[in-house]
């Protein structure tokens, strides 16, 4: 019960109606924005008020995440006053989930009637002006995973063959973030996400790459995410938690502790500058 099927199999849409009917009368809300989490970020999840937490083994077609950091509960109820879905932890593809999987809580999303999506992660530092700790706001990204989720069939029920991904991370919803973060005194940065498919760090020839690639930040998520996400016509804000300087940026070994420790110190600022989105939208 507990599997998802990929995006090629003729009953995704079967799959997709399972999990959703049986979703629906469980979160006591018609939730219009998704957050998910990402590694050491799940502090905002306590903040959700008259919260419904169901453990992801309890959905069908979920697996449970197998990553440090991440809780796997989805979390249903109000947060700065709108009707959220708040997923405490993601799929990895470094987990051995295909892209179909890891995807899939935002295929749920859509068939459940959210347009907004809130995607977090942890990143290490790419460009060496970024320090652990900082906020950035995702501008675009660079898909080095080898791979793109909508490859295959397509279903014209779930968007269109050829999505534009020339704003793939809204405008609008930047300039919300960029407000928050004056009203709240937060310091924050702007950049460019690269996803590569781990579970390995990067090397510092690696890293040099992405430097002249035009990376900022990089990571091992989100960028399937979002690309589905827009597919099924979400608006999308991408916030990246630095956590490290990646390798050769920094003189230090990292770790996924590390990395979890720094993110879980900074998540409260994130969960301010994310509240104070909501409230603005």
């Amino acid at each position: 019960m507990n599997t998802i099927l990929g995006a090629n199999e003729v009953n995704i849409g079967e799959c997709l109606a399972e999990t959703a009917t049986y979703l629906a009368p469980r979160l006591g809300i018609s939730p219009e924005i998704g957050i998910i989490l990402g590694s050491g970020l799940g502090l905002l999840a306590e903040a959700v008020e008259g919260a419904v937490r169901i453990p992801y083994g309890d959905i069908p077609h979920f697996p449970h995440p197998t990553v440090a950091g991440h809780a796997g509960n989805l979390v249903a109820g109000l947060l700065a006053g709108q009707p959220v879905l708040v997923w405490q932890g993601r799929f990895h593809y470094y987990e051995g989930h295909g892209l179909e999987q890891v995807t899939y809580p935002v295929r749920v999303m859509q068939k459940l009637g959210v347009r907004r999506l809130v995607v977090t992660n942890a990143a290490g530092a790419v460009n060496p002006l970024f320090q652990p700790g900082e906020t950035m706001i995702i501008t675009d990204h660079l898909n080095l995973m080898g791979h793109n989720p909508l490859r295959g069939p397509n279903l014209e029920e779930l968007g269109p063959r050829f999505p534009d991904l020339a704003a793939a991370y809204d405008p609008r919803l930047r300039e919300l973030a960029r407000q928050a973060a004056a009203e709240f005194g937060l310091a924050v940065r702007e950049g460019i996400y690269a996803a590569l498919p781990g579970p390995s760090y990067e090397t510092p020839a690696e890293i040099r790459m992405l430097q002249r690639l035009g990376a900022d930040a990089v990571g091992m998520s989100t960028v399937p995410e979002v690309i589905v996400a827009r597919h099924g016509g979400q608006r999308v804000l991408g916030l990246s938690c630095i956590t490290n300087q990646a390798a050769g940026v920094a003189g230090h070994a990292v770790s996924h502790a590390e990395v979890v420790e720094v993110a879980s110190r900074a998540s409260r600022d994130l969960a301010r500058l994310i509240k104070g989105v909501l409230a603005a939208v």
